[in-house]
């Protein structure tokens, strides 16, 4: 542009010095001359327009490519706390099924100290039941052991002098029979009243 301009001013000068045109001429080569300068000026604005846009459109291009790269930088922060949250996540999750096996565990080898126990007092309950019934017994035959004895201590204390002569009397040894039977009643009330284990 600026070369035909250039030109434009050269053949306007030129027409000028020789001096051979007339005043129509020379105002059709000032109207040329005018609006080649204008014509010179519109595409200039129209260039710096051109500039400024291409100006402005790359000072928006880096701005988008900052943003892109603030957009990948966040997304990438994004990422990286999200694999982390992900990572405790799952070494919590572990830790809670390590607790859990250990209560379960526990919990396991509680039951079986429970059962153990509880087989131990319902045999120590029979045990003390047989006891008991047992003690029943014991308590019984005792009662009838120190009647028995009572007994015996009685007859011992009835006996008279006349009772021990007779008893040893040599003839007919009559009492002495009857004091055996006695002692052999007595030895049976006694040994029907033994514990047997």
């Amino acid at each position: 542009m600026r070369i035909r301009f250039n030109l434009i001013v050269l053949a306007a000068a030129t027409l000028f010095t020789t001096g051979a045109f007339a005043n129509d001429e020379a105002d059709k080569l000032r109207e040329a001359l005018r609006s080649a300068t204008m014509q010179t000026r519109a595409l200039e604005d129209q260039r710096a327009a051109l500039q400024a846009k291409v100006a402005e459109a790359e000072r928006q291009i880096a701005a988008a490519k900052a943003e892109a790269e603030a957009a990948k930088a966040q997304a990438k922060k994004i990422e990286k706390e999200h694999r982390e949250a992900v990572e405790e996540f799952n070494q919590r999750l572990a830790e809670r099924d390590q607790t859990l096996d250990k209560w379960k565990t526990a919990y396991e080898e509680a039951a079986t100290v429970a059962r153990t126990k509880d087989a131990e007092r319902a045999k120590f309950e029979s045990e003390a039941n047989t006891y008991k019934a047992s003690t029943k017994s014991c308590v019984a035959k005792n009662d009838t052991l120190v009647k028995a004895g009572r007994d015996l201590v009685q007859r011992y204390k009835a006996v008279t002098i006349g009772d021990a002569i007779v008893a040893h009397e040599p003839m007919l040894q009559l009492r002495r029979v009857e004091v055996q039977n006695q002692l052999q009643e007595g030895d049976d009330k006694f040994l029907d009243q033994k514990v047997s284990p």
